[in-house]
């Protein structure tokens, strides 16, 4: 998407040659774009309607009026479905405002400068996605982020899969199971 500008100037001048009909120009000028129309001769390039407003859109060094810039150069939002006239972000194979773009678990915090997680097409920074679907430790509670253990039917962070009766980590591979809780190889002789 290129910029708007406003630099078109409306002049009395005389001997410009229109950059449209290449004739002499001897009464109003536009000046645009580094070049000089007749009024009536700057006109759009995509619906060739003559450009009115000071204010216009530039596509590949051309105007473009501001309707069919809103309909050809323009993506919608994804969040709000309105024209996105300023920066665009792309993520999730859609086009988003920058402030339309936000965490969609609880914080609501704007994701244009940071990680973010999807899941069901919706997007999370990475806490809100962690509190919301990360398999739980089954002694803590807490998300695992990293490796986890897996042991008698669940899910646990390393410093949690401790030896019931001294507390201490169980780092072999075997151990006994006494009362649904772990029990380690020095604990069972």
């Amino acid at each position: 998407m290129e910029s708007k500008s406003n630099d078109k100037a409306v002049e009395e001048q005389e001997h410009y040659q229109c950059h449209k009909c290449k004739e002499m120009i001897t009464k109003r000028v536009v000046c645009a774009l580094g070049k000089r129309w007749h009024p009536e001769h700057f006109l759009c390039r995509d619906c060739d309607k003559q450009i009115k407003d000071d204010i216009f859109n530039i596509q590949e060094g051309e105007p473009v009026c501001s309707e069919c810039f809103l309909e050809r150069y323009t993506s919608t939002c994804a969040a709000c479905k309105e024209p996105i006239l300023d920066r665009t972000i792309r993520a999730m194979g859609t086009n988003w405002h920058e402030n339309c773009f936000v965490c969609d678990g609880a914080c609501k915090q704007p994701l244009k400068d940071c990680a973010f997680f999807e899941r069901d097409g919706k997007a999370y920074c990475k806490q809100d996605y962690e509190d919301m679907f990360a398999v739980r430790c089954a002694k803590c509670e807490k998300p695992i982020t990293e490796n986890a253990i897996v042991a008698m039917n669940a899910k646990w962070h390393s410093d949690c899969f401790c030896c019931n009766r001294c507390e201490n980590p169980i780092t072999t591979k075997t151990f006994t199971i006494e009362g649904d809780k772990p029990i380690c190889p020095a604990c069972t002789c």
